[in-house]
């Protein structure tokens, strides 16, 4: 036996005369019932849809046609029973197996319509092969001859048109040709045997055929099914890449890529009124401390959960996270100015919501920048709406600003000033001044500070607090406070006239590896004992890693210079902390020397200050003094070193180097060494 050419899915042979015709034609033929399946079951509906209502309209046609043939000849209810019975259900098995009636079923019905459709198939044509072989002996010969056309018309269209339903043709063909073979083989007709022969051997040949077909078709649907498969796993793994391309896996929100994508195309949009969409930038006030404290695990569930909250606002046209914890959202543009800013409030107010993980409530804030994206580039909205950010979160947590034309003229020459900074040839851009720290008992000056200017034109000097961020932008903080060392060193050598000096250090100077070694070499060089030499650190400075901050303090102890904390006061003032870094100085902040007079909180804050430097052994100076009501109170609390406008504005060198050399002339005050930490 030929082996099937296609997978063996049916179900077992039936016990009977289903069973045994179903074995007969796998045995001869190969296989001969449908192949299983849902999309055969479909593929198989859609086909026969096709051809069986045209097969039931020639049964209709055929008996028609022999009624009419036989009128008159066999008796009236005999003659009548093709087209009234037969016809008639064959057209209504036309109607039924209509395409459209079809593509509206269930799976489950056709397979049942499938099913029972080679029995239908069967009955029908031994219903009418039996009406014809009783018609066949009131006909003379010439009936006779046209029973044995119209039967035969009627089994080679059957067989043909089932080519997909090959059981059912099979059955079909039995339920014909047995039946009508025997008749004619003892009918007497002339032309028996011719008639026999020729309708066993078509009939045989067309079986085949037919299986052929079927073969094909199964080969086919295979075929397409395969094809379907792999044009459904090709547009599942485009979808997938398409997600890893566009989506954030830890928020479900856009990636970086596709909200830039999303950007320019709201950029590229035609300009109608009302204007552009909003951009808004959203950064996470907190993000870091629960990074810190809870793990990353807990900084993911708060991402995840700032993607859910932000997917709830309607008027946010579309969102996505830009990185770490730096969302961007567009907001419609139909929003004037104040709706922008409520909706943004809102949505502020919104990530306010504590954020439960693993037993622990979590709770941040989050500061919104708004910018009308009317710029010429995405990169230009986004740097309009960064300064926006920016401006918030130095107001307060969870604070939201709109980017203004005030703002806009700000960018613009922060712009301008920063590329002339990045040019600029510091050598030529800097100058010094120094101003005095003066002994509150003695009036005697104890030393000065340098304070560096820079100028973007060489008519505009700008202060540090104008430029520092410029200088840690471009990243040249270490240069520009190498050059203020030496610069000073070379032009200020207070040492000489038994002063100190003191110059500040920034923030990125503090944290750098080597900077204690390079400002070594610079006193060396200059011939400055170290010991004159006071550098001056801000509480910002020990912010982002305190044991690496108190490290490197105790390196530039090690080489000799003093250590001073200036603006205590200002920032954090942990109390806690100051007993552990090598300090010799605590410089309090000038915010608390102004209220120093009036402002009993402000004097109790400064007495715990004083207090400690006294139990530490340390230093203690205050910063500017700009009344004579300031300084007294100062001098009653029992402060040392005062600095500030009422003694001297910051000067040039000239002026401080003529100030030292006139108090050298003058006898000095005796006074008690304070003592300091080693």
């Amino acid at each position: 036996m030929r082996p099937s050419p296609f997978p063996d899915l049916s179900s077992p042979a039936r016990p009977g005369l289903s069973g045994w015709v179903s074995r007969l034609g796998r045995g001869v033929f190969g296989r001969w019932d449908l192949h299983e399946g849902d999309g055969f079951t479909l593929a198989y509906a859609r086909s026969l849809s096709h051809r069986l209502p045209l097969l039931y309209v020639v049964v209709a046609f055929i008996a028609v046609l022999t009624a009419l043939k036989f009128y008159g000849h066999a008796p009236d209810w005999l003659t009548l029973f093709g087209p009234v019975v037969v016809g008639s259900f064959a057209v209504w098995r036309a109607i039924y197996w209509r395409p459209g009636a079809v593509a509206q079923r269930s799976l489950a019905v056709l397979r049942r319509d499938l099913r029972a459709m080679s029995w239908i198939g069967a009955v029908s044509a031994f219903v009418l092969a039996l009406w014809t072989m009783v018609l066949y002996a009131y006909g003379d010969t010439a009936q006779q001859s046209f029973i044995h056309y119209v039967t035969a018309i009627t089994l080679f269209s059957g067989i043909l048109g089932l080519g997909h339903s090959p059981l059912t043709a099979l059955r079909i063909a039995i339920a014909v040709t047995i039946p009508t073979s025997g008749q004619i083989l003892f009918s007497g007709h002339p032309n028996t045997l011719m008639v026999l022969l020729v309708q066993v051997i078509i009939t045989s040949i067309l079986l085949l055929v037919t299986n052929g077909h079927h073969r094909d078709f199964v080969r086919l649907e295979l075929s397409r099914q395969q094809l379907f498969r792999r044009e459904r796993e090709a547009a599942q793994l485009a979808h997938e890449n398409l997600q890893q391309a566009t989506i954030d896996p830890l928020t479900g929100a856009l990636n970086r890529r596709a909200i830039l994508a999303e950007l320019e195309q709201e950029l590229a949009a035609p300009n109608l009124e009302p204007g552009k969409a909003w951009l808004a930038l959203i950064d996470l006030d907190g993000f870091k401390h629960i990074n810190d404290t809870y793990g990353h695990a807990a900084g993911d569930t708060v991402l995840a959960a700032v993607a859910n909250r932000l997917a709830t606002f309607e008027r946010v046209r579309c969102f996505g996270r830009l990185g770490g914890d730096e969302f961007a959202a567009v907001f419609d543009a139909d929003l004037d100015e104040d709706a922008v800013r409520a909706l943004a409030m809102e949505l502020s107010e919104a990530l306010r919501a504590p954020v439960p993980h693993a037993g622990a409530v979590l709770r941040l804030s989050g500061s919104v920048g708004v910018h009308r994206m009317d710029g010429a580039s995405v990169s230009d909205c986004l740097e309009r709406a960064d300064a926006a950010l920016y401006k918030a979160k130095e107001q307060s947590d969870g604070t939201v600003v709109v980017f203004t034309p005030d703002d806009e003229a700000e960018l613009q020459d922060r712009a301008s000033i920063t590329r002339l900074f990045n040019d600029s040839d510091l050598t030529n851009r800097l100058r010094l001044l120094y101003q005095p720290i003066i002994d509150g008992q003695s009036g005697a000056i104890s030393g000065y500070e340098a304070f560096v200017r820079w100028s973007p034109d060489g008519e505009r000097w700008l202060a540090p607090g104008q430029f520092m961020a410029l200088a840690e932008a471009t990243g040249r903080t270490g240069e520009l406070t190498r050059m203020v060392m030496a610069r000073a060193l070379r032009e200020c050598r207070a040492w000489d006239y038994g002063r100190t000096l003191s110059i500040n250090l920034a923030p990125r100077d503090v944290m750098r590896a080597g900077t204690a070694d390079a400002l070594w070499r610079l006193a060396q060089e200059a011939g400055a004992p170290a010991g004159a030499i006071i550098l001056e650190v801000t509480e910002r400075a020990l912010l982002a890693d305190a044991k690496r901050a108190e490290a490197q303090l105790q390196t530039f102890r090690a080489k000799g210079f003093r250590i001073a904390l200036d603006d205590f006061g200002a920032g954090w003032s942990s109390l806690s902390q100051v007993h552990r870094l090598p300090l010799d100085m605590i410089k309090i902040d000038q915010e608390l020397s102004r209220a120093l007079a009036t402002d009993p909180g402000a004097r109790a804050l400064v007495g715990t200050i004083i207090s400690l430097s006294w139990q530490l052994g340390i230093d203690c100076t205050i910063e500017g003094v700009e009344d004579e009501a300031q300084a007294a109170t100062a001098r009653a609390m029992g402060i040392r070193l005062v600095q500030g406008y009422h003694f001297g504005r910051p000067e040039s060198v000239e002026v401080a180097l003529a100030a030292m050399q006139a108090s050298v002339t003058k006898p000095r005050a005796k006074k008690k060494p304070v003592a300091s930490r080693a």
